[in-house]
């Protein structure tokens, strides 16, 4: 029974639908991408060219979130919503979500807002602003496991058609 809470138990991996594919898809290069910003952070913190290094991680977590914003608009406006009312948003896994989104761009957030104050840091700052960004990377690489592999199956089984069919064309419209 769709939405039933029987339904929460074992969340097998199967199809989605196109709308939740789609949020699924978009996690690939976001995910190569906090790749990228974590191998600069461990550059950073060997000290390897430290000063061009910090500058490139500051442009790429700019690009970064130009890309990671309109995915959580997606999620959070979107399916989170439609979920509310099956599971509630004040505890459990749309909570736990969200929290995860909220810390994520905290960390970059507050990465951009430093950076943001200076043109030179010291290498001990530059490091400590490299560790929010790698707070960032463990942050949301876990949370799209979770969103992957429960997240999105209960949303599949809860939804239903005519849901699936909403949810693809609210998160095209962002």
């Amino acid at each position: 029974m769709e939405g039933c809470m029987s339904s929460f138990g074992g969340m097998s991996q199967g199809s989605l639908c196109e709308g939740l594919a789609q949020l699924k898809s978009e996690h690939t290069p976001l995910l190569s991408k906090l790749e990228g910003l974590f191998e600069l952070t461990q550059k950073i913190e060997l000290e390897d060219h430290i000063d061009v290094t910090f500058q490139q991680l500051i442009n790429d977590v700019k690009v970064f979130i130009t890309e990671l914003d309109p995915h959580s608009q997606r999620e959070e406006g979107v399916l989170f919503e439609m979920m509310e009312k099956y599971i509630g948003r004040n505890g459990g896994p749309i909570a736990v979500m969200e929290y995860e989104h909220d810390q994520a761009k905290n960390y970059i957030g507050t990465f951009l807002e430093k950076t943001s104050l200076s043109s030179t840091f010291s290498i001990d700052d530059q490091k400590i602003f490299a560790d929010l960004i790698k707070n960032a990377y463990f942050t949301l690489t876990q949370h799209f496991a979770k969103e992957e592999n429960v997240l999105f199956p209960m949303a599949e089984r809860m939804l239903s058609d005519e849901e699936k069919e909403e949810l693809l064309i609210k998160i095209r419209e962002i």
